[in-house]
């Protein structure tokens, strides 16, 4: 997807929003990446039907007419956005996942469908996406070929170009984990890790729907006159309110690990503060990356990047064979550390980020008092931590603010 799409669908929304208000900046922007996705849809089809000769697979005709239904909802939806319109863009996100559900059961269940039947779900929910944010936003109306303009096109282009070697870098990361246990370690040690990635998974996916917000608000208040003091305040709830949710699941994990989780995959329970550790930093790398988006320095996000993957490999690779599956989550949580104390000291050139430091050390002797009681495995101890561990958050969340004080 983002070699075939550019990340053209991440530039669109960026300068969208700089044109906000003005019809004929939109028209411009919306109609040089519809006129762009059709030109890359037309080469990636004669691209893909010439190495299909090679390509032995029945689902391979999926593959092309999914990608490129994927394309148009993506593209459609980072418009909505753009535009404005995140009721519709919610809409839409939430109508591709209901119609391949609701789809996925038909066809597998009363057609008897199989892999079919999944992929023919997922491209119907993409078109049922693409559609209803087509039609409900009047997309037509911004639509015209008359608006060509290849100065625009290749301003977005130098925004977006840089952001494909970026996500392959974040494919990289992780997804070479669990190339590397399959393959050294086995089958088993990765579906280990798989269950043990599924609670730091769940507060990725909470910060997602924050930084969708987020990232936006960034774009717009970069060049205010209280940007610092903006940007401090998001960053510290950032760490406090994110922060006490790792925190927490860390706490709770020892109470409900053997109910959530099969007792085959009970190694997964010692995995799961480092990845919990890992997914706060990637969350503050993550942050720290929209004061790059608001700034259009991609370049930054990309070298960023390539450089968290190569130090996930090197760490994973050197560590698998002496410390097994440990290497993946130490790995993941060097990678995203290291990329967190790389952005914090450049972002600074474009935002003076001011973070209390007594929070941090709170952070900080909670968070290892938090970890080792885990890995003791003694209930009491672990009964007394948790009581701390909502104290903390209850004492954090009642003390006011730095401008609430100021």
């Amino acid at each position: 997807m983002p070699v075939v799409t550019l990340q053209i669908e991440q530039g669109v929304f960026r300068y969208l929003l700089d044109s906000r208000g003005n019809k004929e900046n939109e028209k411009s922007i919306i109609s040089n990446t519809v006129i762009f996705t059709i030109f890359q849809t037309i080469i990636y089809s004669f691209v893909f039907i010439i190495a299909s000769n090679w390509i032995h697979n029945d689902y391979k005709y999926f593959l092309a007419v999914n990608l490129v239904a994927t394309m148009f909802s993506n593209i459609f939806l980072q418009i909505s956005r753009g535009l404005g319109d995140n009721t519709k863009y919610a809409i839409g996100s939430f109508l591709s996942g209901a119609v391949s559900v609701i789809l996925n059961v038909l066809f597998i269940v009363v057609f008897k469908w199989g892999a079919y039947g999944i992929l023919s779900a997922t491209l119907i929910g993409n078109i049922t996406c693409a559609s209803y944010i087509f039609f409900s936003k009047k997309l037509g109306e911004y639509i015209s070929f008359k608006k060509k303009d290849h100065q625009i096109l290749k301003q977005m282009l130098k925004y977006s170009v840089p952001l494909v070697p970026n996500m392959l870098s974040w494919w990289i990361v992780n997804a070479s984990d669990r190339m590397i246990i399959s393959t050294i370690l086995g089958i088993a040690q990765n579906g280990i890790y798989s269950a043990a990635n599924k609670f730091s998974g769940v507060v990725s996916t909470l910060y997602s729907v924050f930084n969708l917000t987020w990232t936006e608000s960034a774009a717009l208040n970069i060049e205010s006159e209280d940007r610092d003091n903006f940007f401090s305040e998001i960053f510290g709830f950032t760490i406090r309110f994110f922060g006490t949710v790792c925190i927490g699941i860390i706490a709770v994990m020892p109470f409900v690990f053997n109910i959530l989780i099969n007792e085959k995959f009970g190694e997964a329970y010692y995995q799961i503060p480092i990845l919990m550790i890992a997914t706060m930093f990637n969350i503050l790398v993550s942050f720290l990356g929209s004061i790059y988006v608001a700034k259009k320095l991609t370049k930054e996000i990309a070298k960023t990047s390539i450089f968290a993957a190569i130090i996930n490999l090197v760490v994973n690779i050197s560590l698998v064979n002496f410390i097994g599956l440990y290497a993946a989550s130490i790995s993941t949580a060097v990678s995203y550390f290291a990329m967190f104390v790389y952005r914090i000291i450049d972002s600074r050139k474009y935002v003076k980020l001011s973070v209390p430091k007594k929070l941090v050390f709170s952070f900080i002797i909670v968070t290892a008092i938090t970890v080792i009681t885990y890995y003791v495995r003694n209930t009491a101890l672990s009964v007394i931590t948790l009581i701390m561990v909502v104290i903390y958050a209850c004492l954090l969340y009642t003390s006011p603010s730095p401008r609430d004080r100021s």
